[in-house]
């Protein structure tokens, strides 16, 4: 890419994940604009320090926020689109950092500094830790990413290129935290678990066309454009878990915010018979965000 990208929209899974979401406080824009231009460097500081760490961060704008930062927007810009208020909630916030590395402390400290730098200029609304659990699943015991891009694919997924080239090497992002309900989850049989995801548990071998039903999970999120072409995301999603609450952190970086928004309606308002994502009987989105990570250049002209 012409453009230097935040290394952490397409770095390879992490062991550890923080996602903090700030909203900006009241006449403190300018203030923040400055802040902004210094994080670049302080992240890029920290992973030399701690260069076996496999330490990342990126920073988004929110859609709703991003006026106040630049005059000028990506061309794709939109808000999250609130499909169904119960069940895809639409919640902006201006800023979102995201941290991970494969270690505890190290994600902890990059996080506590960036906050540090903000912490006056914003309020917190959330801080979400998560975790790598087993072999990369989700909490449902099911494998979570197995459809991402890989190699030089992710780039191609991921970053924005010439068509949008004062934003090249940029990407659209979208987060939901969704809460399971792993109570419920665990009273259905593993073949009903299967159907619904589409996919083997144990194995983690997906079904064949034939076989997976309308209402499967990776049937709803398999997307593909009138060419027969598949519409792909690049996930970067993370399992959460304490003793009052447990889901997933789902985070989606793409060159367009088309093939998410696609995704939700195919797994929301289903297809031409109604057919749903049936997974979505078991978990709830609490938060719906839209925001644009900028190229690192983008920042040192703040």
């Amino acid at each position: 890419m012409p453009s230097i990208f935040q290394t952490g929209i397409l770095a390879d899974a992490s062991s550890h994940a923080t996602f903090i979401t700030l909203n900006v406080n009241p006449g403190q824009h300018k203030q923040v604009r400055q802040t902004l231009k210094q994080l670049p460097s302080i992240i890029e500081k920290a992973k030399q320090e701690f260069n076996d760490a496999n330490l990342h961060a990126t920073i988004g704008i929110g859609s709703e926020y991003w006026t106040q930062i630049s005059s000028k927007a990506p061309k794709l810009l939109t808000n999250f689109i609130e499909i169904d208020p119960q069940q895809t909630p639409s919640t902006p916030v201006d800023l979102v950092l995201h941290i991970r590395s494969d270690r505890k402390d190290i994600t902890y400290l990059l996080s506590q500094e960036m906050y540090a730098l903000l912490k006056k200029e914003t309020s917190l609304i959330e801080e979400v830790e998560c975790f790598k659990y087993l072999d990369s699943r989700d909490l449902t015991g099911f494998v979570d990413g197995t459809e991402n891009p890989e190699g030089e694919n992710r780039a191609r997924v991921a970053l924005v290129g010439k068509e949008d080239p004062d934003f090249s090497g940029g990407s659209y992002l979208h987060i939901q935290k969704f809460i399971h309900n792993l109570d419920k989850w665990q009273t259905v049989s593993l073949q009903d678990q299967e159907d619904i995801i589409g996919r083997t548990k144990k194995e983690n071998i997906e079904y064949t066309s034939e076989k997976k039903p309308s209402h499967a999970h990776t049937k709803r999120t398999s997307i593909k454009n009138e060419r027969g072409e598949s519409l792909e995301i690049l996930r970067q999603s993370m399992p959460f878990s304490s003793m009052k609450e447990a889901g997933l952190m789902f985070a989606s970086y793409c060159k367009t915010p088309e093939h998410f928004n696609l995704m939700l309606k195919s797994m929301v308002v289903g297809d031409n018979e109604g057919n749903t994502d049936h997974l979505m009987k078991y978990t709830q989105a609490i938060t719906g965000q839209a925001f644009f990570v900028p190229n690192i250049e983008w920042f040192s002209k703040l």
